[in-house]
């Protein structure tokens, strides 16, 4: 079951018209937030800290190997990349 939480925005950064950096607070973690038109792209290195502040880069590591990790990837790629070849990925 997901805990139900409050974030707080930080900071917002305008690089240029149609890119922005931002950055929330998640459970008193600073979580970085690109925004490149009208897509959010969420820093997972620092949603990693908050699992293994030390070394994120494992966190994120094991994510990756998952099978439902390598799962969705593949189905995402499939439906947004027309020259995706699914041969290839498996």
């Amino acid at each position: 079951m997901l805990t139900p939480f409050k974030f707080n925005r930080i900071e917002v950064i305008i690089i240029e018209k149609n890119l922005v950096t931002t950055e929330i607070v998640v459970k008193e973690n600073k979580v970085g937030i690109l925004r490149v038109g009208n897509v959010n792209y969420i820093s997972l290195t620092d949603l990693a800290r908050y699992q293994n502040a030390s070394d994120p880069s494992f966190t994120v590591k094991n994510w990756l190997r998952r099978i439902n990790t390598i799962d969705y990837i593949g189905l995402w790629e499939e439906i947004h990349n027309q020259d995706f070849n699914l041969v290839e990925f498996d």
